[in-house]
């Protein structure tokens, strides 16, 4: 009797699995996973990199990007996240050539003045000598602009013993103009700190701006010849729309966030950013390396992932567009560096990137 009860309650319980299963099939929508279909693929995928400040050197590329690595450091608006420790630089002999990479090239250890957070670096050719540009909190917490220095493109670099004067913010970004002189172009908000800093004063307890305020403006100073030092105080560069108004906060999808790049095309000046929380890489065009820039639309549509950030650069007759997105690990603090052709109308506008479909 026990034995027949038990083959009744395994039949039963069979059943009503069957029942179970034959209802999920026939009544349940399995949802379709859509596949993304991306422009280009990640020129590494043995490290994580992000933020890439390309550049030609010696007929060869060069690409200065921020190293991600996965801390563990909680997630906040302020992108404690992105908590980078060195630098990797990669080179190529052309777009679609084998990337190398060319190892730890700066370590923050190696900075006596800094604390944490290495973001996105920049580098330039002068004096026969490489320098490479790095925003990083200093002992206070204070976002600075370092320099190192090295005989070669892919470093190792040495690290200047104090901060550059005058400067603050995160990501700089180096301009040669065709005299020969050199302007760096900086800041960012939110995380950034630009937002705390008012003709060029400190102060931690400013916030973001109100939506009708006007935004906040990328900065901008002349480098010295020895490329260490600036030669004038910070100024404040104004991008204006078609009537020469500046944008307020609530245009954030114009406004500046971060990630600033100047290139010069058919003689005028090219001043392209990231509008941050609307994830656009914008470009705006002016007559001087100073500004005024007038806004002109799009370059870049946003990419996987929360930030947008890029350089420009000429190699062999073409203009390459390089940006990252999180391919390769779906999580914002864990990027991967891409590239893409970028094509120019006779007009001299830029015919805008969707990076992904």
């Amino acid at each position: 009797m026990k034995l027949q009860l038990a083959f009744a309650l395994i039949s039963t319980a069979l059943c009503i699995s069957c029942n179970n299963e034959t209802k999920t099939e026939t009544t349940a929508e399995t949802p379709t996973e859509v596949k993304k279909e991306y422009l280009s693929q990640p020129l590494v995928s043995h490290i994580y990199t992000a933020d890439p400040s390309a550049h030609v050197f010696n007929n060869r590329i060069y690409v200065y990007p921020s190293h991600d690595t996965a801390t563990g450091t909680a997630e906040d608006d302020l992108g404690s996240h992105f908590n980078m420790m060195d630098y990797h630089i990669l080179s190529m002999d052309s777009v679609g050539g084998t990337v190398t990479d060319h190892g730890i090239a700066l370590n923050i250890k190696n900075i006596p003045w800094a604390g944490r957070q290495l973001w996105a670096p920049d580098a330039a050719f002068a004096n026969g000598k490489y320098y490479l540009y790095f925003p990083v909190k200093d002992k206070q917490d204070v976002f600075r602009m370092g320099v190192a220095v090295s005989d070669k493109p892919e470093g190792p670099f040495a690290a200047e013993p104090s901060p550059i004067t005058g400067s603050y913010s995160i990501d700089p970004s180096v301009f040669k103009d065709d005299n020969g002189d050199f302007y760096m172009y900086f800041g960012g908000i939110w995380g950034g700190q630009l937002q705390r800093w008012n003709e060029n004063q400190y102060d931690s307890t400013a916030g973001n701006r109100k939506p009708e305020e006007l935004a906040v403006l990328p900065r901008m100073a002349k480098l010295s010849k020895d490329m260490k030092s600036f030669t004038e105080s910070v100024k404040e560069i104004k991008i204006v729309d078609e009537t020469g108004n500046l944008f307020t906060e609530k245009d954030n999808s114009k406004r500046f966030f971060e990630a600033a790049w100047v290139f010069k095309y058919n003689g005028k000046y090219y001043f392209t950013y990231s509008t941050g929380d609307t994830h656009f890489i914008n470009y705006a065009i002016g007559d001087n390396p100073y500004g005024p820039f007038t806004y002109k639309g799009i370059i870049l549509d946003p990419v996987e992932g929360w930030t947008n950030h890029h350089s420009i650069i000429e190699s062999n007759g073409k203009w390459f567009l390089f940006y990252h997105d999180v391919q390769l690990s779906g999580k914002t603090h864990l990027r991967n560096v891409k590239v893409t052709e970028l094509k120019f109308n006779t007009d001299g506008s830029i015919q805008k990137v969707t990076a992904v479909k």
